[in-house]
């Protein structure tokens, strides 16, 4: 059962009919889940209703005694220009609805109007203001430069400056119930940052996270939106899927890329409408959870080839953020080294060791294709490996020449525009001090970078020395 009001702002409804209050409350209540709901039966009360409660959108009746609805839609654009107003008015006419759209109106409709009309429509004024007031954070995050609830990002080690970009925007969304995409490459913690977006939320329910990669359609279906009894040969029980496991928390789907075109079409329905139908009923059940996506994909890329549809990709990219990989973030080398280490120690049961001071350079010479992941098992194996006080570099070494790959070569040479071509000795000691300097001095990560032997190396740098004047 949701206890999260929705949406965060109140809706107050404005009309001195009692039954038409009661029926819109259960209307919206029942067909989009808006339950943040104020009535107000006498106009003349709607000003100080709007100074005790947290109003964001308003549903006013025009023709009501004491005070008219076009007087009080004036006062209301002049004293409350951040609340949008819904005419819900029981004439039919051009000019009415003309007038009061010049006086602020976000919206009109005919009480006489179809319910999931009047409903579509109050939810576009929902996810409007919502987008509003979500740029109005952001802006406020970006500007003052800090986080406000650092502790939700805890588990993320990072000294990153784009990083910390990314927790302010997270901070900024975090609330939003409009889809959030995270993208990036396998192991940059993707999902860590969901878990984060879902602290911050204030949402009382789970995160609930699945790996949707490698679901057909109807496991898919299944899995998020449960079945009802005899839906399929062997269901002998109902099943609740894991969209309402997540009621008033967050679903996170993984690996969204791998989506079936099939799966995609019910993902886009389930977000359009807010609603979705168990395997075997036909009764809609509504959304009550928030959906984080997350893939290592290009979706642009794959909606460009048509592997992924159009309207889903503009759909779950209202909220976007890329982590970026870690050869991208050499500075949190060290940050992540300590950290794992002293993991690694407790889960093996181990005192911390400590690294030599040429490791950090060591692995910021590899790209590290797997990302932190591929990081953090290479502390672990040399953690379990280790016996003496300082850890010994030769698992990194093993590990990094293993998954070493090698840069691709310039497509223009670098010599073109030189006058004077320089001669094989030169262009030598120009590598090695260049690499003695990518390598701050180190001649066992010099040598790695310059694919020879640290033997080799020592020998060119005396030979260096010794022709020096």
């Amino acid at each position: 059962m949701s206890t999260t009001p929705y949406p965060s702002f109140g809706v107050l409804l404005v009309d001195d009919e009692p039954a038409w209050l009661r029926s819109v409350s259960l209307t919206l209540a029942r067909s989009a889940g808006i339950t943040n709901v104020v009535t107000c039966q006498d106009s003349r009360q709607v000003m100080d209703v709007l100074a005790r409660h947290e109003i964001g959108l308003i549903l006013l009746d025009l023709t009501m005694p004491h005070l008219s609805g076009a007087d009080l839609l004036a006062q209301i654009g002049e004293l409350h220009p951040e609340i949008a107003t819904i005419v819900v008015s029981g004439m039919n006419q051009v000019e009415t609805a003309v007038s009061c759209m010049r006086l602020g109106a976000f919206d009109y409709f005919v009480k006489t109007v179809e319910e999931d009309r009047l409903v579509s429509g109050v939810l576009r004024a929902i996810r409007f203001l919502s987008l509003e007031r979500e740029n109005r954070q952001m802006s406020s995050r970006f500007l003052s430069g800090e986080l406000q609830h650092p502790e939700a990002f805890g588990r993320i080690v990072t000294c990153d400056r784009a990083m910390h970009t990314i927790f302010a925007y997270i901070e900024a969304v975090a609330q939003s119930p409009q889809p959030l995409l995270i993208t990036g490459e396998s192991g940059v913690g993707k999902e860590l940052v969901a878990r984060a977006a879902h602290a911050l939320s204030g949402c009382s329910g789970p995160l609930v996270a699945v790996n949707v990669a490698g679901l057909d359609d109807t496991v898919f279906a299944d899995t998020l939106f449960g079945h009802v009894r005899g839906a399929y040969t062997g269901a002998d029980h109902a099943r609740s899927g894991l969209i309402e496991e997540a009621a008033d928390g967050t679903l996170f789907l993984d690996e969204i890329g791998d989506l079936s075109i099939a799966s995609q079409v019910k993902l886009l329905r389930l977000l359009q409408e807010g609603e979705y139908f168990p395997l075997g009923s036909d009764r809609p059940k509504r959304l009550k959870a928030r959906i984080i996506v997350a893939t290592h994909c290009d979706l642009a890329a794959r909606e460009a080839a048509g592997s992924f549809r159009r309207d889903l990709y503009y759909r779950l990219r209202t909220h976007c953020v890329h982590v970026p990989p870690l050869r991208e973030r050499s500075a949190d080398l060290p940050l992540l080294l300590e950290h794992f280490l002293a993991e690694a120690a407790r889960s093996l049961g181990k005192k911390k060791p400590t690294p030599p001071k040429e490791l950090p350079q060591l692995l910021a010479t590899y790209p590290f294709p797997g990302n932190i992941r591929e990081l953090k098992a290479m502390v672990y194996d040399a953690v379990s490996l280790h016996k003496e006080r300082i850890l010994a570099m030769d698992t990194f070494i093993k590990a990094i020449g293993t998954g070493r790959q090698v840069a691709p070569v310039p497509e223009r040479n670098r010599f073109a525009d030189l006058e004077r071509l320089p001669t094989f000795a030169e262009a030598a000691e120009m590598l090695v001090a260049e690499a003695m300097a990518r390598s701050k001095g180190s001649q066992t990560i010099a040598a790695r970078l310059l694919g020879i032997s640290q033997p080799a190396l020592s020998k060119r740098l005396k030979m260096a020395r010794n022709l020096d004047p």
